[in-house]
């Protein structure tokens, strides 16, 4: 009977670990286009990016995520920018969390 509990336990913590494996999809690349609107929030932006192949990505820009204010930039509608970060994607929506702000023109 206690091999049997030891093995369940075993069974359901084996169950947890794959399922939080699972959930976390993030991976980290590169997106570049054009800034279409900029929303203002508590500890940065997001900025709506639109790149040349027509998909939108959602970019949260915050000094703590750029590494300190040496490393943040405030985008402007109209800038033609490429942003690295951790990228995710909800139903609809393209987002990505920006590391590093690699250039604007």
């Amino acid at each position: 009977m206690k091999n049997l509990k030891k093995i369940g336990v075993i069974v359901l913590l084996m169950t947890f670990i794959v399922s939080c494996n699972s959930v976390k999809n993030n991976s980290v690349d590169t997106v570049s286009g054009k800034v279409e609107s900029i929303e203002s929030g508590k500890d940065g932006y997001t900025a709506k990016v639109n790149t040349d192949t027509k998909e939108v990505y959602f970019a949260t820009i915050s000094i703590v995520n750029v590494g300190g204010p040496q490393n943040y930039k405030q985008l402007k509608i109209g800038d033609v920018v490429s942003l690295k970060g951790e990228i995710w994607k909800t139903d609809d929506e393209k987002h990505i969390k920006v590391t590093q702000i690699v250039s604007v023109k």
